[in-house]
């Protein structure tokens, strides 16, 4: 609202109207121009906020003991995430902490379904595809862990850490086969 609708106003003087919009808060005027006895400065001022700053509350851990309650819980945070897709489809980090979580209520089939969802978006994510073949590996699912790094290196074949973490990989399952395969021999006496 400015001063020339308030002028229109049945009754209303000049000095009424001022009085309103500053009431409103349109005008403020400094009545005191001198400088304050006592400068603070920002850093002064920073490290008040921080002695007088709140600790944040956090929310007591959760101990699930039913079933029915872990479906619950587990049904909540899909949604959430879920929901945070379908705001930002392009937020990698959320679609990898997503699968990470499928992962760890070890639920892989899950785990598998949002990076492979996540790689529809976008195939050239390198940090991805290492996260996807790394959670294979983790879970020991080698043949899975395989087919990514081949797909991988298909798609993006000058990626040289792709090559050097799945020939890293073959050779580490190559050993743990072998080491395997002698300490059969050995307790078996065959």
């Amino acid at each position: 609202m400015d001063m020339s609708s308030l002028r229109g106003e049945k009754g209303a003087t000049g000095a009424a109207a001022r009085q309103r919009v500053q009431q409103m808060g349109r005008t403020s005027q400094v009545k005191n121009k001198s400088p304050a006895l006592v400068q603070i400065t920002a850093e002064q001022l920073l490290r008040e906020a921080q002695e007088f700053k709140e600790e944040s509350v956090v929310p007591p851990d959760q101990e699930i003991t039913d079933p029915a309650e872990l479906k619950e819980y587990q049904g909540r945070k899909r949604q959430e995430f879920e929901n945070g897709i379908r705001r930002n489809r392009m937020n990698m980090a959320l679609w990898m902490r997503y699968a990470a979580w499928e992962a760890k209520m070890e639920d892989f089939a899950r785990s598998r379904s949002v990076f492979e969802r996540a790689l529809d978006v976008d195939y050239r994510n390198q940090s991805l595809w290492l996260r996807y073949a790394d959670m294979e590996m983790r879970n020991r699912q080698v043949n899975h862990a395989r087919n990514i790094w081949d797909r991988a290196v298909n798609l993006m074949p000058r990626v040289e850490q792709f090559w050097y973490k799945y020939a890293y990989m073959e050779s580490d399952h190559k050993h743990s086969a072998l080491n395997m395969q002698h300490t059969r021999g050995a307790v078996g006496g065959k």
